[in-house]
C-alpha cells in the first residue's frame, strides 16, 4: 500500500495529477478541490497522502491499480469515510468532492441535504443517505483548522483560484464550466494577483 508520495508536480489534468518521483512518474487521481490547488504548484515539490485501490472487473481479471491523493492526511481520512456511504464508491466520491472538505463536513453536520445536492453526482436520495451515514462522524472535519496536519496554508495563488471558482459558481456556471474557464485562463502558467484579474481574463476570452 502506497500511503504517501513526495515529488514534483509535472502536469495537472481534469481528474489527475502526474507526480515525478525520481525516474518514475506517478498518475494520481485527485478530486476537483485538490486539482485547483495543484494548478498553482506545477513544477514544485510536494507530498500527497494517498490511498490505493483497484479499478476494473474481477471477473475478467482486468484490474488496474490506482492512486488517490490529497494534500492533507485529514482530507484523505474524510474521503475514505465518504466512500463508506452506500452506493458511493471511489469514482463517485472523486467526482463529488468539488468543495473543500471542511465545507462538505459542515453541510453534513447541519443536515443540509439541499446544499449537498449541489455536489456533482449527489441527488436528493444520495444526500439523505450521506447525512444518515456520516452526520455523527464528521464533526472533527467540520471544525478542523487550516493549516491541518502540518500542511502549510494554501498559497496566495491557490486562494485566488479557489475564490475565482466560487465566484464563477455564484454567477450560474456549473462546476465543469467553472473549471474549464479557469483552465483556459491559467493556460501557459500565467498567474494572477487577485480574483478580479482572473475574472477579467476569463470574460475577455468569452
Amino acid at each position: 500500500m502506497i500511503t504517501n508520495i513526495t515529488g514534483i508536480v509535472n502536469r495537472v489534468f481534469d481528474e489527475e495529477a502526474r507526480v515525478q518521483v525520481g525516474p518514475i512518474e506517478y498518475q494520481v487521481m485527485v478530486p476537483e478541490f485538490v486539482r485547483r490547488q495543484l494548478q498553482s504548484r506545477v513544477g514544485q515539490e510536494l507530498s500527497l497522502s494517498t490511498m490505493q485501490y483497484f479499478e476494473g472487473n474481477m471477473n475478467t481479471g482486468k484490474m488496474i491499480p490506482r492512486l488517490v491523493g490529497f494534500l492533507a492526511e485529514a482530507e484523505l481520512e474524510f474521503f475514505e469515510l465518504f466512500c463508506t456511504v452506500e452506493k458511493i464508491g471511489v469514482r463517485k466520491a472523486l467526482k463529488a468532492l468539488t468543495r473543500p472538505i471542511k465545507e462538505i463536513a459542515d453541510a453534513i453536520s447541519r443536515q443540509d441535504a439541499k446544499w449537498l445536492t449541489t455536489l456533482p453526482g449527489i441527488g436528493p436520495a444520495s444526500a439523505e443517505q450521506v447525512i444518515a451515514t456520516l452526520r455523527r462522524k464528521v464533526t472533527k472535519f467540520a471544525l478542523m483548522p487550516v493549516p491541518v496536519d502540518g500542511v502549510a496554508a494554501p498559497t496566495a495563488a491557490a486562494d485566488v483560484i479557489e475564490d475565482a471558482y466560487r465566484a464563477l459558481l455564484t454567477v450560474g456556471l456549473n462546476p465543469a464550466e467553472a473549471r474549464d474557464r479557469l483552465d483556459a485562463a491559467l493556460a501557459g502558467g500565467k498567474s494572477y494577483k487577485n480574483v478580479e484579474d482572473i475574472l477579467m481574463a476569463i470574460y475577455a476570452k468569452a
